[in-house]
Order: structure tokens, then sequence, then C-alpha cells
């Protein structure tokens, strides 16, 4: 599989919904296989809350592949033989894209908390930009999960004439108290950390040392991601062998889970990013600038194929069900589909269980969606 891995400059501003203005910006994102002679088969791929542009495939000396290299591939339910797959990490990201540890222009510093609040719809916006840019002015499709689903979502509202279906898995249409309150805890567990420095630290330092507030927050989000079931079958109730039972600080594994992926994951995120993109998911909210969710999803021209998990708690099947049904109220029938998955895995299902959805999405990527 052909893998290319680009950075787009922009020099135009970028009108933010909040009235501010980014500019210049920057894009980072990543192709797989081939655009056809009338750039008629692209699919836009969109990542979730820590994901990037690598979505697929390998990278030279390097043994974990992206984040959806089970779905996307030669022969794979989002076929590069087949389409051109195009995955751009997000504006206020931290792999490439602008964001709050990238220069800014004006002074040759870290913006830091001089970057503006952005949002889903200016994640999409910026994206458009992009896929313009390059002369694709038709998907075939926009597929994401997680907050790649609220942008899929989106995209279908803002530019209902840019892809013909959209894919919006694991996903709301707004974010509720529950996942806010999981957002919250990171967010004051990194404020409250003292390596954090108030938004002033060595980037360096926290690659080399992590940040303690980042991780007791990502475990939050780890906790969200799972179910009580899933962590039952993956973790038990089994015990750390090298640790006692009456230790104070002996771990049960799934402790010794949460600290090791978590205490990894603020050496390579960065945590203004983190602060950053979770308050875009908080303020999510597809009918904003419309009377109501009906007004919004009434913009919608893309066949829209909406996939939960029934054990989701971050976003729960009747948040996907409720864009189904005005959908299905709104426009003929055959526009709308909804599939909610047999899963006990949680919210992350939709990175791990793949193979319990990739057969819907291939066929219905070749017209053949099971209805």
């Amino acid at each position: 599989m052909r893998i290319e891995t680009k950075t787009a400059h922009f020099t135009n501003p970028l009108y933010l919904e909040s009235g501010r203005i980014l500019e210049p910006y920057d894009i980072r994102y990543e192709t797989y296989g081939e655009l056809n002679e009338d750039k008629s088969n692209a699919i836009w791929v969109t990542h979730a809350l820590t994901g990037s542009h690598h979505a697929a495939g390998l990278y030279e000396n390097e043994n974990k592949p992206g984040w959806w290299d089970g779905l996307i591939g030669p022969n794979k339910a989002i076929n590069t033989d087949k389409y051109f797959v195009i995955c751009s990490n997000v504006i206020g990201s931290c792999f490439g894209s602008t964001g709050p540890m990238s220069d800014d222009y004006s002074n040759h510093s870290p913006y830091r908390y001089k970057f503006p609040v952005i949002t889903i719809k200016d994640m999409v916006k910026a994206q458009r930009i992009l896929l313009d840019s390059l002369g694709i002015y038709k998907l075939e499709a926009i597929i994401g999960g997680s907050m790649g689903g609220m942008q899929a979502l989106q995209a279908a509202v803002d530019f209902p004439n840019l892809a013909n279906k959209i894919f919006a898995i694991a996903t709301t249409s707004v974010t509720r108290p529950w996942a806010i309150a999981f957002n919250k805890v990171a967010q004051e567990a990194i404020l409250e950390d003292p390596a954090f420095k108030k938004g002033y630290y060595d980037p360096e330092d926290i690659k080399a040392n992590g940040l303690v507030g980042l991780a007791v927050g990502r475990m939050a989000g780890h906790i969200s991601f799972l179910s009580p079931d899933s962590m039952d079958k993956k973790f038990g109730r089994e015990y750390k062998r090298n640790d006692g039972l009456y230790e104070l600080f002996g771990k049960f594994q799934v402790e010794s889970y949460l600290e090791y992926n978590s205490y990894n994951f603020t050496k390579w995120f960065d945590p203004l990013s983190y602060l950053y993109i979770t308050k875009a998911i908080n303020i999510f909210d597809l009918s904003r600038g419309y009377d109501s969710l009906e007004e919004a999803l009434a913009n919608v021209k893309s066949d829209v194929h909406l996939i939960s998990f029934q054990s989701d708690m971050l976003f729960e099947p009747k948040e996907s069900k409720e864009v189904y049904d005005i959908m299905q109220k709104l426009h003929p029938k055959e526009q709308s589909h909804y599939l909610n998955v047999e899963s006990s895995y949680g919210h992350d299902a939709f990175l791990v269980e793949i193979e319990k959805f990739e057969h819907y999405i291939k066929e219905a990527l070749d017209g053949r969606e099971e209805k």
C-alpha cells in the first residue's frame, strides 16, 4: 500500500467559530492508495481525540501500524486498491498540524494559551480547505469514530454536497454531561500538576518525564472507553504476580494496566493539546446555530450510516439512534441507516472490534448495505 505523509501550509486566514482568526496554519495529512483521474474515489477518514493522521500502514523501522490499520488497506473494508484515502491531523492536535505548542508567527514562540479555542466545526472547515487545495471537491465517503464521528456529522451538515456517504461511528450529536465529567477530571488533573507550570512547561521535559496530571486524567478516560464486562474479561480480579495481596501499594492487573498505558501516553501527547481538544469535544453541539437538531439535519444530502455499540457508556447507542430517527423523519428512509453492534467491549470497540462492523462498511461502500 502506498503511503504518503505531507504537511500543507496555508497563509489565508482561517475564520473560527469563536470569531477569532488563525493564520497561518499547517495541516499534517497522510494518504493511502491512488487518486483516480477524475478524483472521484477519495475517502476522508477523521480521527478521534488522541488519534493522528497516521491511520493505517507501517512506517519504516516501526512495528506499530496506524490506529485503524485493520479497516484501511488493500482488500480491507476501506479498500486502498479501489479508494484514495486521506486522513489529516486536526488543528489543535500535536502531530504536525497547528496547535497550542506551535509557533505564533507574530513572536516566534509557542502560542500556549494564546491559541484560540477551536471547535469540531473549525476542524472540519480547515480540513475542507485542505481537500480543496488537493482538487478534491467530491468524496465517496467520510468515515470516523468518536470525535471522528462528530466531524463526519458536522461535515454532513456544513457541506451537504461534499460526500456521497457518511459513516458516523460510536459518536453523538451533542456531548452530554457524562462525557464532559470524564474530561473535567483530566482537565483539573493537568492544571493542578506543578510540572505543568501553568502551561509554560518545557515540552522536552514532558517527553522525557511525562506528566502525572495528564496520566491521572487519561486513566479516567480509559475507564470511560471500556465497560464493566470488558474489564471483567480483560482483567478479572487478577493481581500482579510480583505484588502481595496485603501490600498497601500492591496492584490488581487493572490498576497496572491503567498506570502503564496512561503514564506512557503522557510522553507522546501534549497536555495543552489535550486541554484544547477535550474543550472542543465538550462544546460540540451539531444543532448550534440552528433552532433544533432537526433543523440542522435537514441540510444533510449524503446517505448517513450510524454505527453504535451496545456497551458504549461514553456515547450511548440511544445518541446515534436519535440522529437516525430524525433522519428517518426528515428524509427518504433509504437515506439513513443504523447498526447497533453487539459488543461488551465499550466505547473503544470501534478501534478494537473491527471484525464486528467491517463487513457493514464494505457492503455500504460497495452499494450493498444491510437494511
